[in-house]
């Protein structure tokens, strides 16, 4: 009989961990209601792995295929197909590669008498755990369709929020590389060759044509020492974000950058917001909601904080009383999160608030990729112009001379 590790709440609020033997994680999760506690987790030893620390609404395929998946299955679904079918038919219709591969193991499961969402919890590669957990709350609520509905729309959503960043940052990148070659151009090779002409005139050169002078030489004789450094700052990184420390550290400081702070806050708030909408109009459990939201969330900051949330509601507090004693999350969020709960819709009104702080930070977004794009020129501009500028002034002084 396969064994199972679990992480549940007492009675008493306490957190509490330890295994469990059943025949599924259906029954050993009605194993420990029985006894009188809150399952939180429950995942089979030998089993799919901790799969928490990143977005784990899809891994290893885009989110066009995993959405178009989706939306082709609920299809499927709704119009009563047999899931062996509508996954064999899903299986025909996708062209040969990764998706493919994993829905030929689906398929198999499936056909073996696991339950969908046991077929896709095997591949954790592909369907992370929010997506398993929407799926098998959607078959215990006889309502899957509607589930991988919402999960279609979801995806789709997230994909245009990351295109919009992607094409708003690809100008100032573009900027950036090109002005960066113009400069590098300029000091190696169209500097040295004007500073002999000054060199012989034996002329005392103005402070700005020294400076670059010994900015050119330095590219030209030690070029190295920037290449190394920038090579080296990508594994120094890289180790440094492993400790979640260092980690705590960066997102910190995202938060409170001017005009950035405010963006990424904007989009970690409907992100939670609409994460957690969507599990709990899914019919996945608060405490088990709240903890796959909190592994959702990028920034540590959030994180941390989300962990005294689930703590506080666990012994019977509120959300947006949880939600209320931090700054991260605004009074907006935390009154549309109490009119929901005193209400009864608590899932609808996060995902309003999730669209609007989508909204605002698309907003928001347009105003500050409006406004860099002149920037942009002006750096540039003001860069080209302070090398010529000290290129003719030593030039007008030798004509003064000369005269």
């Amino acid at each position: 009989m396969p064994t199972f590790r679990y992480k549940a709440y007492s009675a008493t609020g306490s957190s509490v961990a330890g295994t469990v033997e059943a025949e599924s994680e259906r029954q050993a999760v009605a194993q420990l209601k029985g006894k009188g506690l809150l399952p939180r987790e429950v995942v089979e030893e030998g089993g799919a792995k901790d799969r928490s620390g990143t977005f784990s609404f899809r891994r290893g395929v885009s989110t066009d295929e995993l959405s178009l998946f989706t939306r082709r299955l609920a299809t499927l679904v709704a119009s009563s197909v047999p899931l062996f079918e509508a996954m064999g038919s899903l299986c025909e219709q996708e062209e040969s590669g990764l998706l493919r591969q994993t829905l030929v193991r689906v398929k198999e499961r499936i056909a073996e008498g696991a339950a969908l969402s046991r077929a896709l919890a095997a591949e954790p590669d592909i369907f992370g755990e929010s997506y398993v957990s929407m799926v098998a709350a959607g078959e215990a609520g006889g309502a899957l369709d509607a589930v991988l509905e919402r999960l279609a729309d979801f995806l789709e959503e997230q994909e245009q929020v990351r295109s919009k960043v992607t094409s708003a940052l690809i100008y100032p990148l573009l900027m950036v590389v090109v002005g960066g070659g113009v400069m590098l151009f300029l000091l190696t090779v169209v500097i040295p060759r004007i500073v002999t002409i000054f060199e012989d005139s034996k002329a005392a050169l103005p402070l700005i044509t020294v400076i670059l002078i010994k900015v050119s030489h330095f590219f030209q004789g030690y070029w190295w020492i920037p290449l190394s450094l920038a090579i080296a700052s990508v594994p120094l990184y890289r180790t440094a974000m492993k400790r979640d420390d260092m980690r705590l550290k960066r997102d910190s400081l995202l938060l409170r950058l001017p005009l950035a702070g405010g963006m990424v806050q904007r989009l970690i708030l409907s992100r939670f917001a609409r994460v957690l909408g969507l599990l709990l109009s899914s019919g996945v459990p608060i405490m088990r909601a709240l903890e796959i939201t909190g592994e959702v969330m990028v920034n540590r900051v959030y994180r941390t904080f989300l962990r005294g949330v689930m703590d506080d509601v666990a012994q019977g507090g509120s959300l947006s009383a949880s939600l209320k004693k931090s700054p991260l999350f605004p009074p907006l969020l935390v009154h549309l999160t109490g009119v929901g709960e005193k209400s009864g819709n608590l899932e609808e009104m996060l995902v309003k608030a999730g669209v609007a702080y989508e909204r605002e930070f698309t907003a928001r977004l347009t105003r500050l990729m409006g406004l860099m794009e002149p920037l942009m020129v002006l750096a540039m501009g003001l860069a080209v112009g302070i090398v010529v500028l000290a290129v003719l002034l030593p030039i007008f002084e030798l004509n003064q001379l000369i005269k």
